[in-house]
């Protein structure tokens, strides 16, 4: 294939225009690295290379756009990017972003954790249910969720859950019942629900 003509399109990219065929639109950075120039002649694995290139440049762009506004996981991040960009380009893309640092499941375990359980109150099932979705593995899951493990802390916040929510909901034994459902839902254990409402129910006494 035989480049006819290089000429500028929008912004940084250009037009590529050959023999035969359509147009291709390619980032000027791109086509300075792979030296392309007007008349030269290409072979397929040549321009192929030329549109992995451009193709890569763009996957890790639209990565770092993304990472501005929010953190992502490595499986999060590599799902959004794999819309549009082949699975190669993903994973080189992603396995860079972890080298330098700027994709860290850890510290993005750590973060949700803080989000669903200090800011959302969410119990520990739900959590975990949520940080699954999120593609992080147990290990991690578990350990970020530790510290919020302890008995007087997950009682604490149901505690406070049932005092600033659902506190006017607590009107008979259905309203009760409505009240522990909810909590479940939330992702905390029977056992842990039963045991502040009776300490609720000692305190009225």
């Amino acid at each position: 294939m035989r480049i006819t003509d290089i000429t500028q399109f929008k912004g940084k990219t250009l037009r590529i225009d050959f023999e035969q065929g359509e147009p291709a639109f390619i980032n000027a950075e791109v086509v300075y690295d792979k030296g392309l120039e007007k008349g030269m002649e290409l072979t397929d694995g040549q321009w192929q290379a030329v549109v992995y290139a451009n193709d890569l440049r763009r996957a890790r762009e639209r990565a770092l756009y993304l990472l501005d506004y929010k953190d992502y996981s490595y499986i999060l991040l590599f799902r959004k990017l794999s819309d549009n960009y082949s699975e190669q380009i993903c994973y080189e893309v992603c396995d860079r972003l972890a080298e330098l640092g700027m994709i860290n499941d850890r510290r993005f375990a750590e973060g949700l954790a803080r989000k669903y359980m200090e800011v959302k109150h969410f119990g520990y099932y739900k959590a975990v249910q949520e940080m699954k979705l999120k593609g992080l593995s147990k290990q991690l899951i578990d350990e970020a969720l530790a510290p919020y493990q302890e008995t007087e802390s997950v009682r604490g916040r149901i505690r406070e859950l049932v005092e600033k929510k659902y506190l006017r909901r607590l009107d008979g034994e259905d309203g009760v019942k409505k009240v522990k459902n909810a909590l479940v839902r939330q992702g905390y254990s029977y056992g842990d629900i039963n045991a502040v409402f009776a300490e609720l129910e000692e305190e009225d006494d």
